[in-house]
């Protein structure tokens, strides 16, 4: 008996013991690692954005501070008053919302524009999306379309849903090639010059259109561009203030909406992108 209880003295002080030293070697080894292991979150003091992550609040030029004298005497509270008001003055209140849409699909054997003219599916396309913006009852102003064929005939078969709604003809719109993408793609490969002409009239109408609401405009705005993916594509890294180089990464259907709205304070928002859930499966082509 006396045996016995030696013998599991013993061995409870030998698990004792190798339960001391794993315990100290697991604390040594995770005090030693925290600092290797922990990730910062996003709104801790810590965090700095990349440089191209953070946004530009006078990417449209329209920024109040931007638009009056800046304050000279910093120590003045009459001047700094002053300057406040100012700039309150140069405050919109308004939204604006800019529905972006795809022509629909047409024909692609067209030799030229007048001949890439909508096909069956893509009339029926854009009479889908008519509605589904007809049913959203939203209080349109106009309905802006490129001038190239495909593009008119949609935003005329739109029309019809909207009868109310005036139609706005804006070359700046037509297709093209905005710039080179990255990653480039081998089986499209504009020439230099194209880019060279094309980015700029495609900028001019992101210029155009993209921009915060003036103070003047006291209700929010909805507007309706039918145009072409590539333009609209790039519309939306633009807007977002992502790298424009990636606009070949997005996939828009025919006659899709996509919807853009621009905040007073600069802030812009993508609520839909290229959205074709009002279309039956044997509607959507891209």
């Amino acid at each position: 008996m006396v045996v016995w209880s030696r013998f599991m003295s013993k061995k409870l002080f030998s698990g004792t013991a190798i339960s001391l030293v794993v315990g100290a070697s697991g604390y040594y080894y995770v005090s030693n690692t925290i600092d290797r292991r922990m990730v910062e979150n996003s709104f801790t003091t810590n965090y700095e954005p990349s440089p191209c992550a953070k946004w530009d609040w006078n990417w449209d030029h329209r920024d109040p501070k931007s638009l009056v004298k800046p304050l000279k005497k910093v120590d003045d509270p009459e001047s700094q008053n002053d300057y406040n008001k100012a700039v309150e003055m140069k405050k919109g209140r308004a939204i604006r919302h800019l529905i972006l849409v795809r022509h629909g699909q047409y024909n692609l054997d067209g030799m030229n524009d007048s001949q890439r003219i909508l096909t069956e599916l893509g009339r029926r396309q854009a009479a889908l999306s008519g509605e589904r913006l007809k049913h959203l009852a939203l209080p349109y102003d106009e309905i802006v379309r490129s001038t190239m064929t495909r593009a008119q005939e949609t935003a005329e078969i739109i029309g019809k849903s909207l009868t109310h709604l005036k139609l706005v003809n804006c070359p700046l719109l037509e297709e093209g090639s905005p710039i080179p993408p990255e990653p480039p793609v081998g089986h499209w490969r504009p020439e230099a010059s194209q880019f060279f002409q094309d980015g700029a009239r495609i900028e001019g109408a992101f210029r155009k259109y993209f921009y915060r609401a003036d103070p003047s405009q006291k209700s929010d705005s909805y507007t309706i561009i039918v145009c072409h993916a590539n333009v609209i594509r790039y519309f939306v890294c633009r807007a977002l203030q992502y790298p424009a180089e990636g606009w070949l990464r997005i996939s828009l259907g025919h006659a899709s909406l996509t919807w853009v709205s621009i905040y007073p304070d600069g802030r812009v928002s993508l609520r839909t992108l290229g959205d074709c859930g009002h279309m039956p499966k044997e509607c959507l082509t891209r």
